[in-house]
């Protein structure tokens, strides 16, 4: 297995790449009605929609990734038990994500979680910048 960590940072990249890109499509939608159909631009659509729409670029390119993943797995939290263990009837349907159709909402917040802690990893703009900073200014 540890011939593997070799690729973790890039995996991570991608990885970011990735579940930013898709969380931005959500605000696009939900603001532009692009790609597919919109909810409308009022109330919590509207600013469900900013919050996925900012925090997905900046999770995707890795700038200010802890804040915006902050925001982002705050946000899906919300989602989750609001509108899916908040409108189902039953106690057993509630409990299982699969059952309440919560799942995607779930798993986007532990992703973001995750990204909290690990921050924006190696290939990012926020390593770039780290490293403009640690360079001593010329002599």
């Amino acid at each position: 297995m540890n011939s593997l960590n070799r690729f973790a940072d890039s995996v991570y990249c991608i990885v970011r790449l990735i579940v930013g890109l898709t969380y931005a499509c959500h605000g696009g939608q939900k603001l532009f009605g692009y790609p597919g159909g919109g909810h409308g631009m009022s109330g919590l659509a509207f600013v469900a929609g900013v919050i996925e729409l900012v925090c997905g670029f900046l999770i995707a390119f890795g700038l200010f990734t802890r804040v915006a993943a902050f925001l982002a797995s705050g946000e899906m939290a919300v989602a989750y038990f609001m509108f899916y263990v908040g409108t189902v009837p039953t106690l057993e349907a509630k409990f299982f994500p699969i059952m309440n159709g919560g799942e995607l909402a779930l798993v986007n917040c532990w992703i973001f979680f995750f990204m909290i802690f690990y921050g924006s990893g190696r290939w990012s703009i926020d390593a770039l910048r780290r490293k403009d900073r640690s360079t001593p200014p010329p002599a």
